[in-house]
């Protein structure tokens, strides 16, 4: 696949610079550079659904401790 992107004065300088310390093809800098973007981004919400994993299991835990105390209670 061919893509085409517009970048300002500053990003494209940026880019060859890049692209020159690491003996890369811009191609190359900008593919991996949109990689790392999406494992980024990936990890990123896989660690924010685990946060809520973690968070739903607290508060199912506080509810399941409420409700046995009332059933110990003899409800």
């Amino acid at each position: 696949m061919t893509a085409t992107v517009r970048l300002d004065e500053a990003l494209e300088i940026k880019l060859e610079r890049i692209a020159k310390t690491l003996h890369k093809k811009k191609s190359d800098v900008i593919r991996e550079a949109i990689e790392f973007y999406a494992t980024s981004v990936e990890s990123h919400k896989k660690s924010r659904i685990l946060l809520a994993v973690e968070k739903t299991k607290e508060a199912d835990k506080a509810v399941y401790e409420s409700v046995k105390g009332t059933l110990n209670d003899g409800l």
